[in-house]
């Protein structure tokens, strides 16, 4: 069941997450044979896009086949 952002994030607990979406991204589609690689960037770019746009900075991340891991800093507190 979903649950509200504040009651999932804590800044007085921890300012770092860690962030997993699950799909299809980029790679060789075996059935087709059609390439998505090109997403890989895409998907890269836009990630550093919203760190500028948000109050996160992006500590890591690794952008695979199936899916995206990253981890973030709430960069108000990094900042006081």
């Amino acid at each position: 069941m979903p649950q509200l952002r504040q009651s999932q994030v804590s800044l007085d607990d921890t300012a770092y997450y860690r962030c997993v979406g699950r799909a299809y991204l980029c790679g060789e589609d075996k059935q087709t044979g059609k390439s998505y690689e090109h997403r890989r960037q895409w998907v890269e770019d836009y990630l550093l896009t919203l760190a500028e746009v948000f109050a996160i900075d992006v500590c890591a991340y690794a952008v695979m086949n199936n899916h995206t891991l990253i981890v973030l800093i709430n960069n108000k507190l990094r900042r006081g």
